[in-house]
C-alpha cells in the first residue's frame, strides 16, 4: 500500500509552533491557579512543563485550523485540557502498581522526583483541572458540554483505563492481534481521535467532517502506539526519553511479540494509508495532517 504527501512541508517547525501555543496556554492557565499548595503546584508544574512532543495537543490545533481557518481561543483551551489528561495518564502509568518507570520525558518520573503520594495526587489534580478549564472556559455551554463528553469518554472506563487495565491483566500471557487492537484501541488511539474531534467541534464541523477526522483520529492513534511498540525494541533510551525493553521485561502483549517486526511495520504503514485516505474530502487543505500520519509510522522517538 503506498500514498502520497508533500515532502516539502516543514513539520518539525509546524509541530514545534503547536507545542509553543499548548505550552503558553498551559502556563497562563496554571500561573492563575493561585490556591493550589505549593509542594502539588511544584509538582504539577514539573510534569507538565516536561519536554514533550505535545502531538495530541497539536493534533486539536490543526484540525480546528483545517475547519475555521485559524486556531480559535476554544482550541488553545482544548490542546491545554488534552495534554493535561495525557501527562495525568504518564505520571500514574510510572507509578509501581503500573508499569513502574523510573524515566518520563528524559528526567526522573514524578514519583522519584517527589514520591508516590504526591504523584497520584499530581494525577488527580491533572486530571481534575482539565475539566475544570472546558466546563469554566469555553466561550459556549453547548460547545463545552460536547467537549467534555469527548474528553471523558475517551480518558474514561470505556477508553483509555478500559485499555490500561486489560494490559496489565494481559501482561504474562501469550495474547493474540485481536486482544492487542482492543488493548492500543483504547489506551492510545482513542485519545488520539478525541484530539481529533476536539479539535472538529472548536472548528465547527459539520457531522462529515466530525466523522471523517475522527475516523483520521483513531487510525493515527492505532499506527503511533504500534510504532511505540517497535521503538521498544529498536530504539534507545535516549532517542525515546524511557526506559526501553521494559515491555519484554514485564511479558507485555506488543504487536512485535505477537506479531513480530516486519508485520508490525506492515500493519504501521497501512493504518498511516487508511488514515490518510480518511481525509480525502479535504484535499490540499489537510497536507500537513496526512505528513503527520507518515511521519508518526516512520518515528524514531
Amino acid at each position: 500500500m503506498t500514498y502520497v504527501t508533500e515532502d516539502h512541508i516543514d513539520f518539525k517547525t509546524q509541530l514545534a509552533e503547536k507545542a509553543r501555543i499548548a505550552d503558553t496556554t498551559l502556563a497562563e492557565l496554571l500561573a492563575r491557579q493561585t490556591d493550589i499548595p505549593q509542594q502539588l503546584l511544584e509538582a504539577i508544574d514539573y510534569t507538565i512543563k516536561a519536554p514533550g512532543k505535545r502531538l495530541r495537543a497539536a493534533l486539536v490545533l490543526w484540525c480546528c485550523e483545517l475547519l475555521a481557518g485559524r486556531i480559535n481561543e476554544n482550541a488553545k483551551l482544548s490542546a491545554a485540557a488534552m495534554e493535561m489528561v495525557h501527562t495525568y495518564s504518564l505520571v500514574h502509568d510510572d507509578l509501581p502498581a503500573m508499569d513502574d518507570d523510573d524515566i518520563r520525558r528524559g528526567r526522573p518520573s514524578c514519583h522519584r522526583q517527589f514520591d508516590e503520594a504526591t504523584a497520584i495526587l499530581t494525577g488527580d489534580a491533572l486530571l481534575s483541572l482539565a475539566f475544570e478549564i472546558l466546563a469554566t472556559k469555553i466561550d459556549n455551554a453547548d460547545t463545552a458540554v460536547r467537549l467534555i463528553a469527548e474528553l471523558a469518554a475517551a480518558a474514561g472506563p470505556a477508553g483509555m483505563i478500559a485499555g490500561q487495565i486489560q494490559d496489565l491483566q494481559a501482561q504474562n500471557t501469550e495474547g493474540s492481534e485481536q486482544l492487542l487492537e482492543y488493548i492500543h484501541t483504547n489506551k492510545t488511539a482513542k485519545m488520539f481521535r478525541c484530539a481529533a474531534a476536539m479539535g472538529a467541534i472548536c472548528g465547527e464541523a459539520n457531522e462529515q467532517q466530525y466523522n471523517q477526522l475522527s475516523e483520521y483520529g483513531l487510525k493515527l492513534g492505532l499506527g503511533f502506539q504500534i510504532a511505540d511498540d517497535i521503538l521498544d525494541v529498536i530504539a534507545s533510551s535516549e532517542q525515546l526519553g524511557k526506559t526501553v525493553g521494559k515491555d519484554i521485561q514485564q511479558g507485555k502483549v506488543t504487536y512485535p511479540a505477537v506479531a513480530g517486526l516486519d508485520r508490525s511495520r506492515q500493519l504501521g504503514k497501512k493504518l498511516a494509508a487508511e488514515a490518510i485516505a480518511a481525509l480525502e474530502s479535504f484535499s490540499t487543505e489537510a497536507k500537513v495532517l496526512r505528513k503527520l500520519a507518515v511521519e508518526l509510522e516512520k518515528r524514531t522517538k
